[in-house]
């Protein structure tokens, strides 16, 4: 029955207590969009669909412990990353992605670079630029929002010199959201390795897309993207029809979304119908 197996995205991220981000929200999004999670937990959070209160990240040796039981057996058709807790653990992912590309040198990293919540509370131990360090140059596409393109390229630069940093960090592809905007319109675009540089500090978008910015917030958006993409790419589509057909998804999960409580939505990532209309 060979014919009826997934591809599987092995993830590494938090646990979320409220179920609107981290791991339970890669769970779904990887599942909706046609391949099988296989999840590695790298911190428990205390922390509900608005605030984050505390993070305890897992020890490195435990999480290499639980990729390694599943990479023993399962074969691993993508990787996505989100929260990591702290350095020591970032560490621990690259070294297990390292070894996963002695088999598969192509096999695609997809870094959600989670530096805090959505309210700005913190999600490491240690310094949240530092701690993903170690995995910037083995990302196939990093997933940054407006903040978090900030953060780690430094202030003042432009978003096209931001994307050049990242790319230079060996980063293939970045993908900069701008859901964290203040205007009417939701732009995203993307950056590819080797397109439109200028010989300025510069890059020019491989591709970008907007929607009407819907209202109220959302919880595990960024998580929702990176994850649909990872399983899409799983999957064997392009980078380009991977991150088109996931940003449909992904608004689509948004402007279904419920209310739990006073705050941010829960997309609802059940939904597979996916929109053409804002591609």
């Amino acid at each position: 029955m060979d014919h009826l197996r997934r591809p599987c995205v092995l993830v590494f991220a938090g646990a979320d207590p409220s179920g609107g981000a981290g791991i339970t929200a890669d769970i779904q999004a990887i599942a909706a969009n046609g391949a099988h999670p296989l999840t590695v937990i790298t911190a428990l959070t205390v922390q509900d669909n608005d605030r984050v209160f505390a993070v305890q990240p897992v020890s490195a040796e435990l999480l290499r412990q639980q990729a390694e039981a599943l990479i023993a057996k399962i074969g691993i058709a993508a990787v996505k990353i989100g929260i990591v807790g702290n350095r020591a653990n970032a560490a621990a992912i690259a070294d297990l992605i390292g070894a996963l590309r002695q088999v598969n040198p192509s096999l695609p990293v997809v870094l959600d670079p989670v530096l805090a919540s959505g309210h700005g509370d913190t999600l490491t131990t240690d310094d949240a630029v530092q701690a993903i360090a170690p995995l910037l140059p083995l990302a196939t596409l990093i997933t940054p929002n407006l903040p978090e393109a900030a953060k780690l390229c430094g202030a003042g630069l432009t978003q096209q010199a931001q994307a050049r940093a990242l790319l230079q960090c060996g980063c293939g592809n970045v993908l900069i959201k701008g859901g964290h905007g203040s205007d009417d319109i939701v732009r995203n675009h993307w950056y590819a390795d080797g397109v439109g540089f200028d010989g300025t500090n510069s890059a020019k978008s491989a591709n970008s897309w907007q929607w009407r910015r819907l209202p109220g917030s959302f919880h595990g958006s960024g998580c929702t993207l990176a994850s649909a993409i990872a399983a899409r790419l799983a999957c064997g589509e392009s980078m380009a029809d991977a991150i088109a057909a996931a940003q449909d998804y992904c608004h689509h999960a948004l402007a279904t979304s419920y209310s739990i409580a006073d705050g941010q939505r829960m997309p609802d990532r059940s939904a597979t119908f996916i929109t053409q209309e804002h591609r």
